[in-house]
């Protein structure tokens, strides 16, 4: 953590320099996210608390760069495509921010890429997760701090640990997260000898599971070797518990699926000794940034941080790196020090790769241990699955 003599130093500093600010117009920060009318709509608090937490941290609390205050325009999308582009629109054109940040679902976030081409402006991509927005239909301007799907599921295939033997049963939500998802999951099992028997896509929303686990059950039944349903969803609708009713276990059945937001991991205190992969437990990474969040976190508002708020975090500490090493505040001088920055986050460095701006990062491989004294269960670490064990794919190329 940043010593109280640190940050009294950057305090004073900071004071010393408010008067030259005040003359100065600030930099602004459009942050475009839903926040009515979704299930969606917790993430998008979270990935917003983390924004603001990770100005605070790298800005040692004043607030400013170079001198210059920070000033963040909130834009709520209400997870509508036509709505979301045309918030985007308006906080390039009309606010006159220098970039903008966003957004959660990864359908909606699609809708964006183009306008921020059309104006010629970075959109930092967090915290949705499909591997297409950096694929072919990116452009040179959106770069993206939030996991791919590909780094998902080789780190959930590595968690079953593939070979001949196994046999899998894929469960996903009909749309881009969940296509991209599962499509990064039959790559990253290319070559193990593993088998995916089915893969069932449902709407989002879906409340019964009943037709779709059948099909899986039947699909699997009757394999010899290991058996395993994974789940990709990321809304509610309690895929892993409705399907460990209809009790897998008498086929030999296994469940697994990645990590989840703290809300929904008390789910998981069912399937004890369950093996994934999970992008952020506020436990798992022993370092400098992420203890500072956690304790913060923890001071005010009463509970750790969650899975997106270490997410906005890192796409803060990237906005404020871009902004201390550009030599100029504008477009193409903040992509020439964005592609290949290297930067720390509350897990650990981050790396933006030069060819489709994907920032390359670790993920965990867990095994849920359940603690009668903590509400949820918990993802204990097995070991930490770096960026370099992972083959990612190259996304856009031109």
């Amino acid at each position: 953590m940043k010593s109280l003599a640190k940050l009294a130093g950057v305090a004073a500093l900071g004071l010393s320099m408010a008067t030259a600010a005040l003359a100065q117009d600030p930099v602004k920060i459009a942050l475009v996210h839903g926040i009515s009318g979704h299930s969606f709509e917790v993430f998008s608090k979270q990935a917003q608390t983390g924004f603001e937490l990770g100005i605070e941290y790298a800005t040692g609390g004043t607030g400013m760069v170079k001198g210059v205050p920070i000033e963040i325009i909130h834009k709520d999308t209400q997870f509508k495509p036509d709505v979301a582009r045309a918030v985007l629109a308006e906080a390039y054109g009309d606010d006159d921010v220098l970039l903008a940040v966003g957004a959660t679902s990864s359908g909606v976030t699609k809708g964006l890429l183009p306008i921020a081409e059309e104006y010629e402006k970075i959109l930092i991509v967090e915290p949705a997760v499909a591997d297409s927005l950096t694929g072919p239909d990116s452009n040179r301007y959106v770069f993206k701090t939030s996991r791919n799907s590909s780094m998902d599921m080789q780190a959930q295939a590595l968690a079953l640990s593939p070979d001949e033997n196994l046999f899998v049963a894929t469960l996903a939500e009909d749309y881009a997260f969940g296509r991209d998802g599962i499509s990064a999951f039959k790559a990253a099992l290319d070559g193990s000898g593993a088998t995916v028997v089915t893969e069932e896509y449902i709407p989002q929303g879906t409340t019964d599971f009943t037709a779709a686990t059948e099909r899986m059950f039947n699909a699997l039944k009757d394999k010899e070797g290991r058996k395993v349903i994974l789940i990709y969803v990321a809304g509610g609708g309690d895929p892993m518990g409705k399907i460990q009713a209809m009790q897998p276990e008498r086929f030999g059945i296994e469940i697994s699926t990645g990590g989840h937001i703290l809300p929904v991991l008390p789910t998981y205190k069912r399937v004890p000794g369950m093996e994934g992969a999970i992008y952020y437990y506020y436990e798992i990474p022993k370092n400098e940034i992420n203890d500072w969040l956690v304790a913060t976190h923890q001071e005010r508002f009463d509970g750790p941080p969650d899975f997106f708020t270490a997410g906005g975090m890192a796409a803060a500490l990237a906005v404020v790196k871009a902004l201390e090493t550009a030599d100029e505040w504008e477009t193409e001088a903040l992509i020439t020090a964005m592609e290949g920055m290297e930067w720390n986050t509350p897990k650990g460095k981050m790396m933006f790769r030069a060819e489709d701006h994907q920032a390359l990062q670790s993920m965990y491989h867990f095994k849920i241990r359940v603690d009668d004294n903590v509400d949820w269960a918990i993802p204990e670490l097995v070991r930490e699955i770096t960026a370099e064990e992972m083959n990612i794919p190259v996304g856009r190329t031109n």
